[in-house]
Order: structure tokens, then C-alpha cells, then sequence
């Protein structure tokens, strides 16, 4: 059994929590919950893939530290981050008797995280939880500042609320049973952090992807804490994405326009997001705010990682029409998150979006 080495605090004033970082640490949930005095009957979702891996695990460390636990087990897959799952997770809250003074811990990816997320904050109008992410994905990005949610068959994570986590216990060990396609995807989540914030951390992840792609421990640790601390800083600035943290949309908007057209599962989420950060970096280059240098080294880095750069082909005004349902129009305007060169961003709202981006996508109109 490895200790828990290291820690980033999340200041969020009375939300405020912290995010544990280790290898081999999952044993150790049971003793960290007691600890922070977490409700003592649990509800634990994860999904069918997860599950065996971690879930007696996961169970004797919450036993023995005197924890009721009880297991919902929904089917992996980004197709099941819906409604109609959610309301199965509702079901077995209500039928195993839970009330508000029980807790939720989430133990799996994004989609997982999320939709535990957004069910603690909805029974019972809200009820304490805790994350526990598998995937590099969850690990750097979702598990982090209180985002949960699910889709809706007309765009991605439409239904939500913002509803911090009362501890994130990271063991990137976790990370040794993924497939090379799911680290590839997380991966890209941690390159957009270097884009926007950190040209510095951009740098060493060039230097160092052949570590990363052999889940080396020590870069794997480097790499996710920073990528947390990144967001941490920011989510600390802005909880509620009213300014500063809409700069972790970059890549976002026609990523998830992506996932749309595509159907939910057929993209990961990561690879999505791949294609919308070159997508982004070319409009931030056809208006002049950075400049080729940018688009090739975030282009070449993606591709060391085996990463999309590609966009599929679907019809521009489909791609148009998918983005006039992104969370991020207002008024019929879509504001788009664009790099400034490498290591810095800014929001720039956009009118034109058909304009724009048939001159970034031009293929498109082939």
C-alpha cells in the first residue's frame, strides 16, 4: 500500500475540498472519508466496466473504516449519460432508502462522475458526495469544480448544476488498466491546459510523450497534478463560469458539436475535443490573434499522441446548427474560446459563426 503524497486544496470558502493525489491509494478511501466525516450509509456508482476492477476494493476499504455501502452499477458508455439513467439511479436511491443523511461516491469516469454529481445535487435537493475518477479524462478535468450533469438527445450536458465534491481522491494507478484509445483521449483534456494557461507546462509535455504514452508513474503524476492545479486556480477565480473559466471550453464548442452529429460514443469525448482545439487555434489565426507557429505545434503534438486532427465531414449548417445549441450562446451569440499563440486564451464573442468557421473548414465546403 503507497500513501498519499500529495495534495491540492480547492478554495471555495465553506465548499472549499481538498484533491488527494497517490498510487496504490484506493485502500485508503475508506479511512479518508471517516476522516472528512462523511455520511455513513453510501451509495456507489460505477459502471459495469469498473466495477470488477475496483469495486470490492473499494468496498473493504469502506467496511472496514464502518461504512453501509451499496452499489448502483450503470452501463459504460457516453450514450448512457442520460436521463433515463438518472432516473434509474433514482429508483435505487429511493428503493435502498436513502435520505439526507447518506452520501454518494463516485467511482469511475466522466460520465459516471457526472451523472453522481448531478444526482447528489438533485435528490433530496442535494446530499454530500465524493469522486473517485478512473480515467485520465475524469482525473484532470471533470471530477474537478463541481460541473455535473447529463446530456440531452439535442446537445451534451444541457441538464446540470454546479455542485462541488466534498473530497476527489485521485490513484493514478487507476490508469494502468485503460485502453491506449481512453489515455489518448485524456491526454488531450491535459494539452489543452498548456494552450491556455501554461506554455511552460505545454513545453514538457512535447518533451515527454513517450512517458506519458508508456504511463510512466512519475510524468503520469506530474502531468495530472499540474493539469488539476491549473483548474483549481481557475475554478477558485470563477466556480460558477460566469468569466475566467470558460477558457476551459477551449476546444469545447465544436468538440461537442462533434460528439452530436457523430451520436454520443462514437468520438471520445477527448478526441472530439482534439479536433475542436485545431479547429479554434485556426480561427484564433485567421483573426489575427495568434499565428501559424501555434496551429502547427498544437497540430504536431496531437498527432505524436495519435490524436484526431481531422474533423468528420457533415455539412457546415449542421456543424452551425449543432454550436447554436452550446451552453455557451447568449442572445444568439456564440462566444468562443480562442489561444492567444500558446499558454494564454481570451473569450471572443462571434456573430458571423458560419462565416467564420467555412473560412477555418474549408474542406467542409468541398
Amino acid at each position: 500500500m503507497s500513501d498519499i503524497h500529495d495534495l491540492i486544496q480547492v478554495g471555495l470558502l465553506e465548499r472549499s475540498y481538498s484533491i488527494h493525489f497517490g498510487e496504490n491509494i484506493l485502500s485508503q478511501v475508506g479511512e479518508e472519508l471517516k476522516s472528512k466525516k462523511f455520511p455513513s450509509k453510501l451509495a456507489i456508482i460505477t459502471n459495469d466496466r469498473v466495477f470488477p476492477l475496483y469495486g470490492n476494493q473499494i468496498k473493504a476499504s469502506l467496511v472496514t473504516s464502518g461504512y453501509e455501502c451499496h452499489f448502483i452499477v450503470v452501463p459504460d458508455g457516453e450514450q448512457f449519460k442520460s436521463l433515463s439513467t438518472l432516473e434509474s439511479i433514482y429508483d435505487q436511491l429511493i428503493e435502498g432508502g436513502f435520505d439526507r443523511g447518506c452520501g454518494i461516491l463516485a467511482l469511475g469516469g466522466g460520465v459516471v462522475g457526472d451523472m453522481a454529481g448531478y444526482a447528489a445535487a438533485s435528490f433530496l435537493r442535494g446530499i454530500p458526495f465524493v469522486q473517485v475518477p478512473t480515467t485520465i479524462l475524469s482525473q484532470v478535468d471533470s471530477s474537478v469544480g463541481g460541473k455535473t450533469g447529463v446530456n440531452h438527445r439535442l446537445g451534451k450536458n444541457l441538464i446540470g448544476a454546479f455542485y462541488q465534491p466534498k473530497l476527489v481522491l485521485i490513484d493514478i494507478m487507476t490508469l494502468q488498466t485503460l485502453d491506449p484509445r481512453e489515455i489518448r483521449a485524456g491526454i488531450a483534456e491535459i494539452i489543452k491546459y498548456g494552450v491556455i494557461y501554461d506554455a511552460n507546462f505545454f513545453a514538457w509535455l512535447e518533451n515527454n510523450v513517450d512517458k506519458l504514452l508508456r504511463l510512466d508513474s512519475e510524468a503520469l503524476l506530474h502531468a495530472v497534478k499540474r493539469s488539476c492545479q491549473i483548474k483549481a486556480d481557475i475554478v477558485e477565480i470563477d466556480e460558477r463560469e460566469g468569466s475566467i473559466r470558460a477558457l476551459l471550453n477551449y476546444g469545447h464548442t465544436f468538440g461537442h458539436a462533434i460528439e452530436a452529429l457523430c451520436g454520443y460514443g462514437e468520438w471520445r469525448h477527448g478526441e472530439a475535443v482534439a479536433c475542436g482545439m485545431i479547429v479554434a487555434s485556426k480561427i484564433s489565426q485567421n483573426l489575427g490573434l495568434s499565428d501559424g507557429g501555434a496551429t502547427r505545434r498544437i497540430e504536431e503534438l496531437l498527432r505524436r499522441f495519435n490524436l484526431p486532427i481531422k474533423v468528420p465531414i457533415f455539412d457546415l449548417k449542421q456543424y452551425v446548427e449543432a454550436m447554436s445549441r452550446d451552453k455557451k450562446v447568449r442572445a444568439g451569440n456564440l462566444t468562443m474560446v480562442l489561444n492567444l499563440g500558446i499558454g494564454r486564451a481570451k473569450l471572443v464573442p462571434v456573430s458571423n459563426v458560419e462565416d467564420i468557421f467555412r473560412t477555418a473548414l474549408p474542406e467542409l465546403e468541398a
